[in-house]
């Protein structure tokens, strides 16, 4: 009976040391990509992202697989100057096998506070993103003032939608 413990609590700490490892594998992966921008190393940037992968901007139009989005991005990396954006706070969640992770974090960017998740998948090239959202944070107290400029833009984009 004491061998099946020690051998259960040894296959346990083995397992949470792993999610540490990929964790911090995660972060590190993460937090070059967002590097990746602010030196507008346009295919470093992208080379982090799966060649089916999704990128969802702030602007509700900005749904991009990975070749669109590398269209909209191009001029900004040839600008030499690309968005920065720098990890405040960041949460990691894996599945069972783990093969899949997803995540949340607070970014400081151009936009103050944002708020970035996404899904990556382990592959032979290590962690790559599969689907990231950037969303912009706003203040409860602000709602009404922001729903006041997005309202005119926004109610014909809902029409322009609900036709389809």
């Amino acid at each position: 009976m004491k061998k099946i413990i020690v051998i259960l609590l040894f296959a346990t700490s083995c397992a949470s040391l792993t999610n540490v490892t990929e964790e911090q594998t995660i972060n590190k992966t993460l937090n070059s990509w967002h590097l990746a921008t602010g030196q507008a190393q346009f295919q470093t940037y992208f080379d982090f992202f799966t060649d089916d992968a999704i990128f969802i901007g702030t602007d509700a139009t900005e749904n991009w697989n990975k070749n669109n989005f590398m269209e909209f991005a191009k001029p900004y990396f040839d600008k030499g100057k690309a968005w920065n954006f720098k990890a405040l706070e960041r949460h990691v969640y894996f599945s069972t096998d783990l093969k899949t992770a997803w995540f949340d974090e607070l970014l400081q960017t151009q936009m103050k506070i944002c708020r970035g998740s996404g899904v990556l998948v382990k592959t032979k090239q290590g962690w790559k993103i599969k689907h990231y959202v950037l969303s912009m944070t706003i203040p409860n107290e602000n709602t009404n003032e922001v729903l006041k400029i997005k309202a005119p833009i926004e109610d014909a984009l809902i029409e322009k939608l609900q036709k389809k």
